[in-house]
């Protein structure tokens, strides 16, 4: 996890699996300009990123990672609180000055704060030249060749059906090993805290024949595992009639039924039993027992959740509009136990001193993490967001040193689980995937379980995409140490 907006998620532990922050890699195929994309926030916005470099590229771009040595800046910005944004500012204004000594570089914003933001960006603050949105990143080269020619490039239009699935991403700083894929875009639920549905538009999902595409060509080139993603994966749904698609022919091995999530998952599992597969994220209230019982029936996709709770108390999920209550979602985790057994993995988002959360109701969340013992979890404080259902409802009432001092207990009790859950894998033989090299040590390597945890094994005789069996020999609240019993087991 990069340090530089490590506020923006709090995970417990070193090795753990967050990521903030990324930058374009160095890529010189002798294009005559580069560009420079730095990254802030979820996992689809670095996805989205890998989007934007692809249609770059196509369009006489390499990318560096040197933003000096860029013709064209974009930062992929985050809304989702108030100090992602600030981070964002504080590198517009350093990019700024660079620009006063370099002034055809051009800086754009994407994402979810220019879509926010546009105007403001703009006009009154004049720090960028080009503003996009999400769904107008096939737009950008016309709008970089605007800002070229003394004009401000803006399009920040929220499309009903744009989801780039013809677009093959530009991996940027990958592994070689894992890799997003991008099933559906915007969000239909409606938060009260949340800016996505206004700033990523409403939902779609992506046709599953180009998923489970993009899924086969990924493993054809040695990766070894993807994370579909979706701001609620659950609620993927997609058919010829309500997709716009003419009905396609079974023979040339097309779809032609309705697709849920589940079945998704299942066409992207039987790729390959090589190809590891993990998705992101769930919501209480559409994950169902299909899902669970396909994730059951086969062994390379993970035994992970991310269920982001929120809260633990009913009245304030009733606030958040999350529709759901406490006893909905423990149903639903007593069905993965059930199901997927205790050793599923299971994490989840908390947000500390929502509007009118009492002491009392603040005990409800730590009790609901003592009840599903989750291995690990993002913990905020709640900053309000311009826009959402809660400005406009509700009094931010709760005084920023409560809201603190409620993290730090959230944060307390979450170590504590988590090193519980850990201890729990010590003396069990697991299988690993190995992604990249220790933090700690160049003689290590890291590779994650099945329930997404971070195993630390020596390096000796291993190498990037290696499938090991390691017997847990230690572990710490963030990470579990192994012993190599076998390298590459059969698998199929």
């Amino acid at each position: 996890m990069n340090d530089l907006i490590k506020d923006i998620d709090i995970i417990t532990g070193d090795e753990a699996q967050a990521v903030d922050y990324k930058t374009t890699v160095e890529e010189n195929t002798g294009k005559a300009k580069k560009i420079y994309i730095e990254s802030y926030g979820c996992q689809m916005n670095f996805s989205d990123s890998e989007i934007v470099a692809s249609i770059m590229k196509e369009n006489g771009y390499d990318t560096t990672s040197d933003f000096q040595q860029a013709d064209v800046v974009f930062l992929n910005t985050c809304s989702i609180r108030e100090k992602a944004e600030q981070t964002v500012r504080n590198r517009l204004n350093h990019f700024n000055a660079v620009k006063k000594h370099k002034p055809e570089m051009t800086i754009g914003v994407l994402g979810c704060m220019a879509e926010r933001l546009k105007d403001k960006l703009l006009e009154e603050e004049k720090i960028v030249d080009v503003v996009v949105g999400p769904d107008a990143y096939r737009d950008l080269p016309n709008l970089v060749n605007a800002a070229e020619d003394g004009q401000k490039g803006v399009n920040t239009f929220l499309s009903r059906e744009e989801t780039y699935a013809d677009i093959a991403p530009v991996r940027l700083n990958s592994n070689g090993v894992t890799a997003f894929i991008s099933i559906m875009r915007g969000c239909d639920n409606m938060c009260s805290f949340c800016v996505v549905p206004f700033t990523r538009g409403r939902e779609r999902s992506r046709d599953p024949h180009s998923i489970v595409a993009e899924a086969q060509d990924l493993f054809n080139r040695g990766y070894r595992e993807v994370t579909l993603l979706g701001q609620n994966v659950d609620s993927y749904k997609w058919s010829p009639e309500e997709n716009n698609k003419a009905r396609l022919n079974k023979k040339e091995g097309e779809v032609t039924e309705v697709v849920n999530f589940a079945n998704l998952l299942e066409m992207v599992a039987q790729v390959s039993p090589l190809l590891r597969v993990r998705f992101s994220t769930s919501h209480p209230k559409d994950i169902t027992d299909e899902v669970l019982y396909t994730m059951k029936k086969y062994e390379n996709i993970c035994k992970y959740i991310h269920l982001p709770v929120q809260s633990g108390n009913s009245r304030v999920l009733e606030l958040m509009n999350r529709t759901y209550d406490r006893e909905w979602y423990l149903n639903r985790v007593k069905a993965i136990r059930e199901i997927l057994g205790e050793e599923c993995g299971i994490s989840s988002d908390m947000i500390a001193g929502f509007c009118t959360e009492t002491e009392e109701e603040h005990q409800d969340t730590l009790t609901m993490m003592d009840l599903v013992k989750y291995d690990f979890s993002y913990m905020f404080f709640y900053s309000e967001r311009p826009g959402t259902l809660a400005a406009k409802k509700y009094e931010d009432d709760i005084p920023l040193e409560v809201k603190k001092r409620r993290l730090a207990e959230i944060i307390e009790k979450q170590h504590q689980l988590s090193f519980e859950r850990n201890k729990l894998d010590v003396g069990k033989e697991q299988l690993i995937l190995i992604e990249g090299t220790s933090k700690k040590s160049q003689q290590e390597l890291k590779g994650r379980n099945s329930a997404n945890k971070v195993v630390i094994v020596s390096a000796e005789g291993l190498k990037l995409g290696d499938y090991v069996k390691v017997k847990v020999t230690d572990c710490s609240p963030a990470t579990l140490f192994g012993e190599v019993l076998e390298i590459n087991p059969a698998l199929a």
